[in-house]
């Protein structure tokens, strides 16, 4: 072979190593940025998928006997409720009009309510500035379209600062607490909650101070 001939063989090989080196350097490339693009997809799905419905935005410092803390609401109906002015034990729901457990347990609120009546003050407070549509703000009407709805018996309250929420709210919708004649808080539940449970925490707030139990 010519010199010429062996400069000609040379050079095409040269090429050819070169078209694989440069395949071998986009493989590798692609290997590299693949698990960054599948990291950015799981990312975008992660922050696509909704909360669970009865995951709350607060989470109140709250413990099983303590003081309860003070609040002030005015119900749907015109009237004010004080706890600090009533001297039964008090039952407060923080709920969302937008969460299927608080819409279902407004069956097992109203039982609770036609079982002890008015030695138990009950009354609902919302927590979430979100309506019942999950897009909008939430407003007195979207509350007034929640108790017609779920044909509520018991008191109900618009909080438009979620300021009962900021003490009560246990991280999940609805949040239920139980506060005794001492002013103490005698049981938190948070969820879907039966009537067995409700009335069995009823009639523990019901007890005094001194261990009796009240008419409840």
């Amino acid at each position: 072979m010519s010199a010429r001939a062996q400069r000609r063989h040379a050079a095409r090989r040269a090429s050819r190593v070169g078209i694989g080196s440069s395949r071998v350097r986009t493989i590798s490339g692609v290997v590299t940025v693949a698990p960054a693009i599948i990291a950015v997809i799981a990312l975008a799905a992660r922050r696509s998928v909704p909360l669970p419905a009865t995951q709350a935005p607060i989470y109140a410092s709250l413990t099983k006997g303590d003081i309860a803390p003070r609040f002030q609401v005015r119900t749907l109906a015109g009237s004010h409720v004080d706890s600090n002015q009533i001297s039964g034990p008090i039952m407060p729901e923080i709920f969302a009009t937008w969460c299927p457990r608080c819409q279902r347990e407004t069956q097992s609120i109203n039982g609770l309510q036609q079982q002890f009546g008015d030695p138990l003050s009950i009354v609902a407070v919302t927590g979430s500035d979100s309506a019942s549509d999950g897009r909008s703000v939430e407003s007195s009407d979207d509350v007034r379209s929640f108790a017609r709805g779920f044909r509520v018996s018991y008191p109900i309250a618009y909080d438009p600062d979620q300021a009962v929420a900021k003490h009560y709210l246990q991280g999940g919708f609805p949040t239920i607490v139980f506060i005794d004649r001492a002013k103490r808080i005698s049981s938190i539940m948070s969820g879907e909650i039966d009537l067995s449970r409700l009335s069995a925490a009823a009639r523990l707030a019901g007890e005094t101070a001194g261990g009796s139990r009240a008419n409840l």
